[in-house]
């Protein structure tokens, strides 16, 4: 794949909640392979809403989003969508449903066709990476909110994506446990996004920054 070619873009996207407020009104926007971007802005900003657009959870009032090269439209062109790109949602709670953490890191790779020791492999080679070792057993409930975060991030991480989509991914981190995550990002995630307050991640992580405000993207 071109390193110049477009893994998403977004032509002319409005969106309008339900209750009447309009957060974007012909956005343009577009993430190629190799890029590491960071998103920042004032709350309620839409930044949120911009991942949830892109994965299909939200649909546009007017606009196309194209991921991958292809329009996609339906629920059906959304299902690749999230199979090639990986959501880490802004809490915790919305990604983790399984009673254990094993179970919830082995989901995904059981759910895209691997078997179970496949899977079971998967999951060793994620808690490595990212710390997350002895943990595997544990009820996820019973987690930090810390720990939460990363075995989140690990459920993710599991599916191999092509590129990530991070909302607030050190929220509730340790210093030492968001120095473990910034190191798999610099080492393993070639193209993501990033929703975050924290500035020494963009400095440390990304290439560039986009401010959403008003509706408008604007790189800093």
């Amino acid at each position: 794949m071109d390193n110049e070619e477009r893994l998403i873009e977004l032509r002319g996207l409005s969106f309008t909640y339900p209750y009447g407020k309009r957060v974007f009104s012909g956005l343009d926007f577009s993430l190629k392979k190799g890029d590491r971007v960071g998103l920042v802005g004032p709350n309620g900003a839409g930044k949120t809403t911009l991942f949830h657009l892109i994965m299909g959870l939200l649909r546009p009032d007017a606009g196309e989003i194209r991921v991958f090269g292809r329009a996609r439209k339906t629920e059906e062109d959304f299902r690749e969508v999230r199979r090639r790109i990986g959501l880490l949602f802004q809490d915790s709670d919305d990604q983790l449903f399984s009673p254990t953490v094993e179970e919830d890191i082995a989901f995904g790779p059981l759910n895209l066709g691997r078997s179970h020791e496949e899977a079971r492999d998967i999951v060793r080679e994620t808690c490595r990476v990212l710390g997350l070792e002895g943990l595997e057993k544990k009820v996820t409930y019973r987690l930090s909110g810390g720990e939460k975060r990363l075995v989140a991030l690990a459920t993710v991480v599991a599916m191999k994506p092509e590129c990530f989509l991070l909302d607030e991914p050190t929220a509730g981190l340790d210093e030492a446990t968001r120095a473990r995550f910034l190191n798999y990002l610099k080492g393993h995630a070639e193209t993501f996004m990033i929703i975050t307050h924290a500035h020494e991640l963009l400095e440390d992580a990304t290439d560039r920054v986009y401010r959403l405000e008003d509706g408008r993207l604007t790189p800093l």
